[in-house]
């Protein structure tokens, strides 16, 4: 039983390069790969970031999902410890892992070491925006959505956070599926309450 309300006041999703926003589609590209995508929502949705060029491409694509998460959807109103991250995916960092381990055959790379941890996503987008609230990076074979909801409104419930980033997040070789939700205690957006059928109608 949930003892505080709580509310997706904003949705994004990612894949087959197109973006949902709220339920409602915002760009679609054809015949696009992955790395020039993610490049395009980039100079689309973001301004400069320097940094964002160095990521992999598992951090660019939770990196930019975040972007237009909160585009129009400013934060100033919680302090940094207020906000947390909870995503989870299924490959965990294993597309970075590959191409870092062949490397180490001649020269290991340190550019993609950093990278091979799937919660440096995490890290990027609490740079990004300053977040120093609570934060979890979970493995599962499919996006949990009863886990994922049930974990977030427990660190709701508590105290822990008054708002949250969390969701979904996969990246493997050519494959991709980004899931993100801004979750808050109070209501504006979209402000759809925040169960796992909620979850599931936005993310299907």
């Amino acid at each position: 039983m949930s003892n505080a309300n709580a509310y997706i006041t904003s949705s994004c999703i990612i894949r087959n390069n197109t973006v949902v926003k709220n339920g409602a589609v915002i760009l679609e590209e054809t015949g696009t790969a992955l790395p020039e995508f993610l490049r395009s929502l980039y100079d689309r949705f973001s301004g400069q970031y320097p940094k964002f060029h160095k990521m992999d491409l598992l951090s660019k694509l939770g990196w930019v999902a975040t972007e237009v998460l909160l585009q129009n959807m400013p934060m100033d109103q919680y302090m940094p410890e207020d906000t947390g991250v909870i995503l989870a995916n299924t490959s965990s960092s294993l597309d970075t892992d590959e191409r870092y381990y062949e490397t180490v055959q001649e020269i290991a790379s340190p550019a993609l070491f950093v990278y091979t941890l799937p919660n440096i996503v995490i890290g990027e987008i609490s740079i990004r925006h300053k977040l120093k609230g609570e934060n979890a990076f979970f493995i599962t074979e499919e996006f949990d959505i009863e886990f994922i909801t049930g974990y977030v409104q427990q660190l709701l419930d508590t105290g822990a956070m008054n708002a949250c980033i969390c969701g979904w997040v996969e990246q493997y070789h050519t494959a991709y599926d980004a899931a993100l939700y801004l979750i808050e205690k109070n209501s504006r957006g979209m402000a759809t309450p925040f169960t796992a059928e909620s979850i599931r109608k936005l993310y299907l």
